[in-house]
């Protein structure tokens, strides 16, 4: 009878322990956005968002929050109960680039646990279309020959846009001015209008004005060209040999979320986006897929901030009004 009882109460306690490791999620998860509706990384998160909700059985809740640079949804999330159930989809300007330029409200490697590079895509150095240049070659000379006459613009500071320029000027020695926005979509409107030269954007947003001829695509920041035109070439093979920027889109956590509910979050992340569905939708934003494990991640973005550590250092970057 005892041991009989004893049997009982351990089946019991491995119920509820079964039980609680299952439980996750028991309610609606929320992904903050770092960047406005409509951009680039909210139409794949919003994808992913959608397919997450079947997975999960779950509401996956998207709340857009593109201020300072995604660091507002950053600190948001870094800050905020660390149950898995709050978790922030941020390209690298929050996580590799703004820490070096500005003291902020979180530490990367404190406060949030990486989940899984959702992402990547190109950057293009792209040109007023009056700007009497074709080619890097003929920009730097150009440049060199009207020093402090030229300048760029971003979505803001910290973001890729920015960081692009600042390696761009110390590879090339060239003398541009930085102009940040507050977000990408006014600093296109000033691209196209002339108010500034040219901008280190997005293959997939500037490529319909590169065909409209509104702009003039110099280089593709990445080690291989875009899919979205392959004609462009990359910076390497325009001249300016190691230059590599990659945008990309990673899902974060806060630090001490559960081991089971990240992994559990990848997982099934990576399921999602091996649909026909999220192939489509990487395709029309001019990216491809990631799929990096959290492990995989995490010395990834080591790597990222001691090579932009050195190129702010190299640069004497630093915040511009």
């Amino acid at each position: 009878m005892y041991r009989l009882l004893v049997m009982a109460i351990v089946s019991m306690v491995v119920g509820v322990s079964t039980a609680g490791a299952q439980a996750w999620p028991d309610r609606p998860i929320k992904f903050l956005m770092s960047a406005p509706a409509g951009s680039s990384i909210d139409v794949l998160g919003r994808a992913i968002a959608d397919k997450l909700k079947d997975r999960l059985g779950q509401p996956v809740v998207v709340e857009n929050k593109p201020a300072a640079g995604g660091t507002v949804a950053t600190a948001e999330v870094a800050h905020s109960a660390p149950d898995g159930y709050t978790m922030v989809l941020a390209f690298n300007g929050p996580l590799s680039f703004a820490p070096l330029l500005q003291k902020l409200p979180y530490d990367v490697g404190k406060d949030l646990a990486p989940v899984i590079i959702t992402s990547s895509q190109p950057n293009v150095l792209a040109v007023n279309a009056t700007l009497p240049v074709r080619s890097i070659a003929e920009l730097v000379a150009y440049a060199k020959a009207n020093p402090g006459k030229l300048n760029y613009g971003s979505a803001g500071n910290g973001t890729t846009h920015h960081l692009a320029g600042e390696l761009f000027k110390t590879m090339t020695g060239v003398d541009l001015t930085h102009i940040p926005y507050k977000g990408a979509g006014p600093m296109m409107q000033d691209l196209l209008a002339g108010q500034v030269d040219m901008a280190f954007d997005g293959m997939s947003t500037s490529a319909p004005q590169i065909k409209a001829g509104k702009l003039k695509a110099l280089a593709v920041t990445t080690a291989q060209r875009s899919f979205v035109d392959p004609s462009v070439p990359t910076m390497q093979e325009a001249g300016v040999t190691g230059y590599i920027v990659t945008t990309w889109y990673a899902l974060w956590a806060p630090k001490g979320t559960p081991k089971d509910a990240i992994d559990r979050m990848y997982q099934e992340t990576v399921k999602a986006m091996r649909s026909p569905e999220l192939k489509n939708v990487w395709e029309a934003q001019g990216a491809t897929a990631g799929g990096e494990s959290p492990a995989e991640f995490e010395k990834l973005i080591h790597s990222e901030i001691a090579k932009w550590a050195k190129v702010v250092k190299d640069a004497g970057a630093k915040i511009d009004n």
